[in-house]
């Protein structure tokens, strides 16, 4: 018998919220607004990095990593999503399934390791602003970007095979309008100890070492601006951290909850997993091109005369 010799259905039945089906149509307009604001906002920012040549340093090149990232993480989502709450159409074919639940799983891992670059970058500017040009040349940002993209793919490769393993004989009926592979392997009538051990694996070997690393660069941060003499240049300092900080933490914190829930917290009520799972995947696209246009003032310059030369 082959490896995938198994019990597979021909799809799944996707899920919008439970007990407000005949309500879900309304939910399609504000969540069409939340994706044109993470696709048109970092397709803004994206621009904005391209035509002004200010923005051509290494802070704003990862920024653009962290936006295409962002589209990609919408546009993975958008499909599945926009049918169930705006068409009520719930199915997806198997294949399909596993395909956006491997590109949801690597974006986000991608992301993971952008955050942790801009961490580095932030790093060197502030400890060690002499060589901040020698140390991160277009080489080098091209190399983590490659690693980056390379890490998401290499390490989320085996997902789909070891669940293709799996005989799904109990229901096809998932719990979100979009495939996770912690929803799916808990379909599997068969023995998810694989499934389950290599997926903490990868959080932990990954996110969990990125947000660690991230942690670890901004001790050094604070330590190397607290030893500044002057109260304004420790503020001018401190404040060049703020937007990665906010997108770090629009980031991890909705992950660390919906990872949480969906390992410890099986008795949690199941509205509290889909709520932590819609806000994990639908706000950090939504938030990051906000809080960089809010926060770091050459974006918003080189945003407005973006939007200057279309106007004319």
């Amino acid at each position: 018998m082959g490896l995938f010799n198994v019990t597979h259905p021909a799809f799944f039945l996707l899920t919008g919220i439970p007990g407000l089906e005949s309500s879900q149509i309304w939910l399609a307009g504000p969540l069409c607004g939340m994706y044109a604001v993470a696709l048109g906002g970092n397709a803004v920012i994206l621009q904005a990095v391209r035509v002004e040549p200010s923005l051509h340093e290494p802070m704003y090149v990862f920024l653009s990593m962290l936006s295409c990232s962002d589209v990609a993480m919408a546009l993975a989502t958008l499909p599945t999503v926009l049918r169930t709450f705006c068409l009520n159409a719930r199915t997806i074919d198997f294949d399909a399934c596993l395909i956006q639940m491997f590109l949801i799983h690597s974006f986000s891992m991608m992301e993971s390791g952008i955050l942790l670059a801009m961490s580095f970058d932030r790093y060197v500017a502030i400890c060690d602003p002499l060589r901040y040009a020698a140390v991160l040349t277009s080489e080098v940002i091209a190399g983590m970007g490659l690693a980056v993209t390379a890490r998401s793919f290499i390490t989320l490769v085996p997902l789909p095979f070891l669940f293709k393993r799996l005989p799904i004989c109990r229901s096809n009926v998932l719990s979100h309008s979009y495939c996770l592979h912690p929803d799916m392997m808990k379909l599997a009538c068969a023995d998810i100890a694989v499934n389950s051990i290599y997926g903490l694996f990868v959080l932990v070997s990954t996110f969990g070492m990125d947000l660690l690393c991230i942690v670890l660069s901004y001790v050094l941060i604070l330590r190397s601006v607290m030893a500044i003499a002057s109260r304004e240049e420790r503020l001018r300092a401190l404040n060049t951290c703020v937007s990665h900080i906010l997108a770090v933490l629009a980031f991890y914190v909705p992950m660390i909850g919906v990872s949480t829930v969906h390992r410890f917290g099986k008795h949690a009520p199941r509205y509290v997993h889909i709520l932590l799972s819609n806000v994990y995947l639908f706000v950090p696209p939504v938030l990051n091109p906000l809080i960089y246009s809010a926060k770091t003032k050459e974006i918003r310059r080189a945003i407005a005369r973006v939007f200057h030369r279309i106007t004319m």
